[in-house]
C-alpha cells in the first residue's frame, strides 16, 4: 500500500509547476493536456485544451501528481504540506533552496532535534512543502 500526493493548480499553472519540480528533483515526467484526450471523451467544463488533465513525475519509488482545475478559485492550500525527505543535508539544503525561491519561508532549513536538516516553504505556486533529511531511524 502506498499513498501519492495530488496536486491541483488553477489558472493553468500545472505544466508550469511540473516543470519546475522536474528540474528540483529530477526524474520522468509524463503529462496529458486536454487536447490530448480521446476525441470522444467528455471534457471537463471549463478546461482549456492547453489545461493539463494528469501530470505524474516519478522520482525513484516517489510519484507526485497534479493536474489543473478549471473550477477552483486559486484560494490557499490548507491543512497539507508535501513532504520530502532528502538523503543528505547538501541535497536537503540545495532542494530546499529552490523550493523556497520566489516562495515563502515559514521556517528556514536549519538542523532540528529530530533531524540534521528541515525546513519548511510555500513554493512560487503556493503549495506547501517540508524538506527533511532522512536519518537511520527513519528506515
Amino acid at each position: 500500500m502506498s499513498f501519492h500526493c495530488y496536486l491541483f493548480f488553477s489558472g493553468g499553472q500545472c505544466r508550469e509547476a511540473f516543470d519546475f519540480y522536474q528540474g528540483v528533483f529530477g526524474g520522468e515526467l509524463r503529462v496529458m493536456t486536454h487536447a490530448d484526450m480521446p476525441a470522444d471523451a467528455e471534457p471537463m467544463p471549463g478546461a482549456e485544451p492547453h489545461h493539463v488533465m494528469h501530470a505524474a513525475l516519478v522520482v525513484g519509488d516517489g510519484l507526485l501528481m497534479g493536474s489543473d482545475d478549471p473550477t477552483g478559485d486559486g484560494g490557499p492550500r490548507l491543512g497539507l504540506s508535501v513532504s520530502y525527505s532528502a538523503p543528505d543535508e547538501a541535497t536537503g539544503k540545495k532542494v530546499f533552496d529552490a523550493l523556497a525561491e520566489g516562495g515563502e519561508v515559514s521556517m528556514p532549513f536549519a538542523p532540528a532535534f529530530w533531524s540534521p536538516g528541515f525546513g519548511a516553504c510555500n513554493d512560487r505556486y503556493g503549495v506547501p512543502w517540508m524538506v527533511d533529511v532522512s536519518t537511520p531511524e527513519d528506515g
